[in-house]
Formats: C-alpha cells, structure tokens, sequence
C-alpha cells in the first residue's frame, strides 16, 4: 500500500514539513499527524500542461441562419415594332428629313449598289397600308404581283446601270420636291383612302466626283413619312 502509516508519540503533534520539490516544482506539501491518527497521503495529481501557443490564427466560421435566396435575373422586354400601316391614316405633309427618311434614302442606295431588293423593303409603301387605301378586289395580290414585283426590276435595272462604278458611288440623297406635293382625296385612283403624293424625286449620287441622279417616279405618305410607290415608271 502507498500509504505511509505513522503513529503518534505520546509527547504531541510531530508536524514534518517536507522542503521544495527537486524536480523544480513550487508546491509544498505538508504532513499533518495528530497523536492515535492514521493519516494517509496519496500522490500529487499530476501537473496539468496549458495549451501551447503557435501564434496562428484561428479560423473563424460565420453562419447565418435563414433561408437562400436565389439571385434574380433581370428579364429585357422584346417587344416588336409596330407596323405603321396597321394604324390609320394622318393628314400630316411628310418631308424630306429626320432619321427615318434618312434611313429609308439610305436603305433604297444600298438595295441598288449590292442589287439586293430586299434590303429597299422598308422604303416601299407598306402592305398593311396599302389595304387601307385601295379599293379594289385583291389589293394584296396587286401589291405583290405588280408594286413589289416592279420595285425589284427597278432596283435591279439601276444596278446594272452604275455597272462598275457600284463599288465607287457614293450616295449624297434624296431631292423631294415637296411643294408639289398633293394631297389625294377617296374616289380617285381606285382610292377610299387618303394620302399625300409627289412626282419628280431624285436619288443623288457622285462617282469619281462627278454628281449622277437616279429618278424616283412617285412618293405617297402615311402618317407623315414618304414612301416610294413607283420608283420606275409607273405600270
């Protein structure tokens, strides 16, 4: 048994006072025996070691508590743009500017100078319009059979008349001789509509410098803004 047992001397209290540990601790421990005591001493616990310092940091982890929210995607309207010919007619006198004239001048150079029709088509009366002027039996069929059809020979005999001087031509615009315009009233031409009219146009151009011109036969409105009907003569 570890205990140690020491019996108590009639003459008193032996109080033995054991000196500092060798091994360099500080504690001191003390044996207290009284006379007829039996006292039991048992081992010192041992040392406990503090946690040891790297100096690196802790990682520190935030929860937050709460349901995710998914990011939202911003959504773009595609809206299309609005056949002109879809809304009734207006009395205002178009003139020959602003940006949508300038682009439609524009577009008719371009259809003539790489011999694509298609790309004039925004400069041409609109069909929708055209349902709304005319008062015949088969307007559309009109339209597409003689207004259209022409309008593409006419763009294709203009190209082969610049020939090689396509690539060097430079378009300089369009000369509308607005004030003989007309405005033209239902009951005339096969019309229940009614729409502003001009003979005479010229498209411009220079080639090496030279200024050319392109006749433009007629120009109708809708909603104030020109659009060619006959570029060639009309048939």
């Amino acid at each position: 048994m570890a205990a140690v047992v020491v019996l108590a001397a009639v003459l008193g209290t032996l109080l033995v006072t054991l000196g500092p540990d060798r091994s360099g601790s500080s504690d001191v421990r003390t044996l207290a025996v009284a006379a007829g005591a039996t006292v039991t001493t048992a081992a010192p616990p041992a040392a406990t070691t503090a946690p040891t310092s790297t100096g690196a940091k802790r990682s520190t982890t935030t929860t937050t508590s709460g349901t995710a929210t998914a990011p939202t995607t911003p959504t773009t309207s595609t809206s299309s743009p609005v056949d002109p010919g879809t809304l009734p007619q207006t009395d205002e006198k178009p003139t020959a500017s602003g940006a949508q004239f300038d682009a439609n001048v524009n577009a008719l150079w371009q259809a003539i100078a790489r011999d694509d029709p298609s790309l004039a088509r925004p400069f041409f009366f609109p069909l929708s319009a055209y349902l709304q002027v005319k008062d015949i039996s088969n307007p559309a069929g009109d339209y597409q059979s003689r207004l259209i059809a022409n309008y593409e020979q006419d763009i294709h005999t203009l190209h082969t008349q610049l020939g090689d001087a396509a690539s060097r031509a430079q378009l300089t615009g369009m000369s509308v001789p607005n004030d003989q315009a007309q405005w033209i009233t239902p009951g005339t031409e096969y019309n229940k509509g009614s729409y502003w009219r001009v003979y005479g146009s010229t498209l411009n151009y220079t080639v090496d410098g030279q200024s050319r011109s392109f006749p433009v036969t007629s120009l109708i409105s809708w909603r104030g803004q020109w659009y060619v009907v006959h570029l060639g003569q009309v048939r």
